[in-house]
């Protein structure tokens, strides 16, 4: 074992750090409170609050459509790729987020704020500007870019401080991504109209502002390599309690992988390719099922309910799921959540065209938890298998799989119903979907000899292999 202290620990504080058979270096010695001056947990509920209010970006935009369209004069597509070109850039800016965090050009505390104002920025463009391509700078290009800075930040910030336990944390904050939105669907539904649209735009760009500013004050990364005081890392599976159970199914990355080597290990670039399908399959049913409730018959309650309940579900089932996969391990339940997400695309199109409001009800509510859980599952697998030293860049590339699954979810999800009916359209995101969940078989941790090494069965990491 290779072990080096810090100048302070020689006095009785500091650091020790502690360097892996396998290269990985462990800092330990330090507490969350010497670090932050308070606990850690804050670096959850902070997050949290910031994903909330970002949510209704994504999630709350297809109650707006149609008032949108109404009062600026658009058409459907136009509204379609609006949102089209804000989940390009709210994805794709994870990545130079990351890189710009990790080169220490941009702290964690400046991307918040930066976030804050574009997101401002954003929702005033569609409150006030008529011309279509000045909304989609404003909206899609700039608030894409201000939420992707807060999404990115806030969910790295929490993997970082929880390397040990990181699925359940990064579900729960993940999760108020989704359900954040749902005062703001109603509204969107039954008070948001032609005559007070811009004083509600306007009110919602500022509470974005003031939560996620208030949030970045109090943002700050651990040191690179720091590892919990109290979480022995070269005796993963002896560790007490909750930390054993999760390691044992979740063991930490072999040694911290550059974006370069985590990209040849192969792993990273099939995360990049199952965001771009399973994502897009989501975009698919957050962008087109309120449309498509209507279109089969079902009035604005259900409509309303259909997007509210798969917004709550998709954000619970977020947390669920993460807490879940420190249980399972993150491969099973990412398999799983992809299952059940393809199947309900065939639930909902059943639903509707048989005009059941209930079983439509039900279907909702199941794609809803498909449609949210397995992103928490990628933004944990990251740093499992790459590390956490550079997880800001390597989920940022995999994250960025988003920002073409956009494009098809939205944009040519409108195409293909044009084409081919909502019949077409959901069969195919269904069948995507499926296709995916075939290709995550292929997942295993980098370093690690077989894929039940880490599922069923991973090697231990004892003190006499360093």
């Amino acid at each position: 074992m290779t072990t080096t202290e810090s100048p302070e620990s020689a006095s009785g504080g500091g650091y020790r750090e502690i360097t892996g058979s396998k290269g990985r270096v462990y800092r330990v010695g330090e507490t969350d409170r010497e670090i932050l001056g308070h606990s850690r947990k804050l670096m959850v509920y902070l997050p949290w609050a910031a994903m909330m209010s970002i949510s209704v970006f994504e999630y709350a935009y297809g109650s707006a459509e149609d008032v949108l369209g109404k009062a600026h004069g658009w058409t459907q597509g136009n509204t379609f790729w609006i949102l089209s070109v804000w989940v390009f850039f709210q994805a794709g800016v994870a990545f130079p987020a990351g890189w710009l965090r990790e080169k220490g050009m941009l702290t964690a505390r400046r991307a918040m704020f930066l976030g804050a104002g574009l997101s401002l920025i954003g929702f005033l463009a569609i409150s006030h500007f008529h011309n279509v391509f000045a909304a989609i700078v404003g909206f899609g290009v700039l608030g894409g870019i201000g939420a992707g800075f807060v999404y990115a930040t806030s969910i790295n910030m929490v993997g970082k401080w929880f390397p040990e336990r990181r699925g359940g944390k990064t579900g729960f904050v993940n999760g108020g991504f989704a359900y954040g939105s749902v005062p703001f669907i109603f509204i969107f539904n039954y008070v948001f109209d032609t005559g007070n649209y811009q004083a509600w735009l306007d009110a919602i760009g500022l509470y974005v502002l003031a939560v996620v500013a208030i949030c970045a004050w109090f943002f700050k990364d651990p040191p690179k390599n720091w590892w919990p005081a109290d979480v022995d890392p070269l005796a993963a599976e002896s560790a007490s309690g909750k930390d054993a159970a999760s390691l044992a199914k979740n063991p930490p990355a072999v040694r911290q992988y550059s974006p370069k080597e985590a990209m040849r290990t192969g792993m990273l670039p099939l995360m990049w390719l199952l965001v771009v399908m399973t994502a897009g399959v989501s975009i698919f049913g957050i962008s087109f099922q309120v449309p498509y409730a209507k279109e089969v018959g079902f009035g604005p309650f259900v409509a309303a309910s259909s997007m509210g309940v798969m917004s709550v579900v998709n954000g619970v089932g977020r947390a669920a799921m993460g807490w879940l996969s420190d249980k399972w391990g993150r491969k099973t339940t990412l398999i799983f959540v992809i299952v059940v997400l393809g199947l309900a695309q065939f639930g909902v199109l059943w639903a509707g065209s048989i005009q059941n409001e209930v079983l439509f009800l039900i279907f909702a509510f199941i794609s809803g938890f498909g449609g949210g859980a397995f992103y928490p599952m990628f933004a944990a697998l990251t740093p499992d298998y790459f590390g956490e030293n550079y997880n800001a860049t390597n989920y940022g590339i995999a994250y960025s799989g988003k920002l073409v699954s956009g494009l098809f979810g939205g944009g040519l999800g409108s195409m293909a119903i044009d084409a081919w009916g909502y019949d077409g359209a959901y069969v195919l995101a269904g069948v995507i979907s499926l296709v995916a969940a075939v290709l995550a078989l292929f997942l295993h941790q980098p370093g690690r000899k077989r894929v039940r090494d880490i599922s069923a069965n991973p090697q231990p990491i004892s003190r006499e292999a360093v």
